[in-house]
């Protein structure tokens, strides 16, 4: 075995004897060591969306097998809907789903798409497939009862009562309706969360993901499912989905739970990355041995075959972004559960995932936290805690920024759910110029996947009018997707506050769509919406729509910038040594400070020694 190998080994070994917290203690004194480093694995949910087959998690599990278990990867994760025999990409089939439930009203796999699990037998054919490969099986459920259960009054293992008499329709989440809350207290609410996970025990489920619990935070269903966890007899770790948890609950989430999320639905999206570094810094406090915030899956590799989101891509993250997200999940300390399709990965992708020196910061670390922020230059830092060594972590998250909104001629304001008619009227004077640009932004949700329309936009000089949608942009870039002429983004009709529009421009918020103008137009008119689309989402939901009339774009910032880190902010005094985490390399010694010159949105990932004397 190589040493840094060894090494990797020796400092997960220290991770599982780490102490638990004291909360934990108290209400939890077991269940923090099944999982006292961050999970690492892989979840179906970034390429296949509702959609994934016994076949393809077999082929990720393989994968898993050959090139990922020996540095620590061991979850195979099957997410959302595998009990629905015809669901759909790009959404969910609520029409007309072809349930698979037993008599007791719990899921079962679609056997079309699970043949293993058909004649009864559920995940567990899986799941010892994935256990003969030294790997662990996991599952995504949703919180609550099915509503099918409740319909049909299907009786409740270990209880006399039935589904019909557990639910309530409150708290039923808006984007997905398969389940009712579960009312804590009620005879048999207990007993159906029980049945559950004994089902899932009996399986060999060793991962449970709970969808809809963190975001609002279901506090009495986080403590059900404790329970029956812990009655189970199995060692079922336990993630909680999605977020962001609210911070107040950070105690009572890590006494019941092994990792919760921090943010909703994360994909291969600058803005979002960017914006991760400052929910890494509010949750880095509550970082502890067996209960980890969750930053969540990585997007990387090849995403989309059947998604959710975006189409059969590679990650749209540049090799800079995807050094940046993994350091950044690392440092964190972020359990690691990569989106992408695994027997598609490539050289770089597979080197990010195997980085010994890298994911020893995620297991064995102590002290994760950011050490500064200077607009958007980041230092993060860590400690070694057997050999006294510092982790260090610096992040170039410049950008180029975009004129304020002060700056446009013409600026709708926040658009949402809640907005009459969910639309604006447009009217903006151009004054005769030559330029157009027509720019969405997030309307303050830090959500930049929204749909968002420009409607019957139409050009006038006082005497004729022009529909600006017979004209041909010079340039258009959508935050998702391709910008669309006259049908939405996602490629249906352009449908507004219930109303069908025949000309515009569907895009996501955030996009930018330029126009050269034909002489002597002084007015734009026309209406803004959130898209149907936008409106339906579980998240997110505002955009503002702007009209600039100059390139809204401030100066670029240089290709790389200088992050100064004093020695002294370590905690180190003399000469030091630096080792280059991602490349291996001894970058030799300093003192006083370190100023390593990092690529615009890249990241660097440095082990610093003091010089023993």
């Amino acid at each position: 075995m190589p040493s840094s190998w060894k090494m990797l080994a020796v400092v997960a070994g220290s991770c599982l004897a780490a102490l638990l917290p004291a909360t934990a203690q108290r209400a939890a004194p077991d269940f923090h060591q099944w999982a006292a480093t961050p999970p690492m694995g892989w979840n179906s949910w970034d390429c296949y969306g509702p959609t994934v087959t016994e076949a393809e998690v077999k082929a990720n599990a393989d994968y898993m097998a050959r090139n990922l278990k020996s540095s620590g990867w061991e979850y195979v994760v099957v997410d959302i809907r595998w009990y629905v025999g015809n669901d759909t990409a790009h959404g969910y089939n609520e029409k007309d789903p072809a349930w698979n439930i037993d008599a007791y009203g719990r899921f079962v796999p679609a056997p079309n798409r699970f043949p293993s699990a058909a004649g009864g037998q559920g995940f567990k054919p899986l799941a010892d497939y994935m256990h003969a490969r030294g790997l662990k099986f996991g599952i995504h459920i949703m919180r609550g009862v099915p509503v099918v259960a409740v319909q049909r009054r299907l009786p409740i293992l270990g209880s006399k009562a039935t589904a019909a008499d557990i639910y309530s329709k409150e708290g039923q989440a808006g984007w997905l309706q398969d389940m009712y809350t579960v009312v804590a207290g009620r005879p048999g609410a207990q007993e159906y969360y029980d049945s559950l996970f004994k089902l899932y025990a009996g399986w060999g489920v060793d991962f449970v993901k709970v969808d809809d619990l963190s975001s609002p935070y279901h506090k009495a269903e986080v403590e059900m499912i404790r329970r029956a966890i812990d009655k189970s007899g199995r060692k079922i770790v336990l993630s909680t989905s999605p977020g962001e948890t609210p911070i107040a609950e950070a105690h009572h989430v890590a006494a019941h739970a092994n990792m919760w999320r921090t943010v909703g639905d994360f994909w291969d999206s600058w803005e979002q990355l960017k914006e991760h570094f400052e929910v890494c810094n509010r949750w880095a406090p509550h970082i502890s041995p067996g209960a980890f915030p969750d930053a969540d899956m990585l997007p990387l590799g090849r995403l989309g075959i059947r998604a959710e989101r975006g189409d059969d891509r590679m990650t749209r993250f540049s090799r800079d972004e995807q050094y940046t997200l993994m350091t950044l999940w690392s440092i964190f300390r972020s359990p690691l559960m990569f989106g992408g399709d695994l027997p598609s990965n490539d050289a770089f992708t597979l080197s990010l995932l195997t980085n010994p020196d890298v994911l020893a910061v995620n297991c064995g670390s102590t002290r994760n936290r950011q050490l500064f922020r200077q607009n958007d230059l980041i230092a993060w830092t860590a400690d070694d805690p057997k050999t006294g060594d510092k982790f260090l972590a610096v992040f170039n998250a410049q950008d180029q920024e975009l004129l304020p909104e002060t700056e446009a001629v013409w600026a709708s304001g926040p658009i949402t759910r809640q907005t009459p008619g969910q639309r604006q009227e447009l009217k903006a004077d151009l004054g005769g110029a030559r330029q157009l640009y027509l720019n969405v932004r997030d309307g303050g949700d830090d959500i930049a996947w929204d749909h968002a329309d420009w409607l019957n936009l139409t050009l006038s000089d006082g005497q004729k009018t022009v529909a600006l949608s017979s004209l041909p942009w010079q340039k258009a870039t959508a935050g998702w997707g391709q910008v669309a002429a006259n049908k939405s983004v996602s490629g249906g009709e352009l449908v507004v506050g219930g109303k069908t529009y025949a000309s515009g421009i569907g895009t996501h918020a955030n996009s930018m769509i330029t126009y050269e103008l034909p002489a002597g137009f002084t007015r734009l008119t026309g209406e803004v919406g959130l898209d149907q689309a936008g409106a339906a989402q579980n998240t997110g939901g505002t955009v503002r729509f702007l009209v600039f009339t100059k390139n809204p774009y401030r100066p670029m910032p240089a290709d790389s910038s200088r992050v100064p880190v004093a020695l002294q902010s370590l905690e180190l005094q003399g000469a030091c040594t630096v080792r280059d985490l991602w490349t291996g390399k001894n970058l030799g010694s300093v003192t006083g400070e370190f100023a390593p010159y990092i690529r615009r949105h890249g990241a660097g990932f440095y082990r610093i020694s003091a010089v023993k004397k």
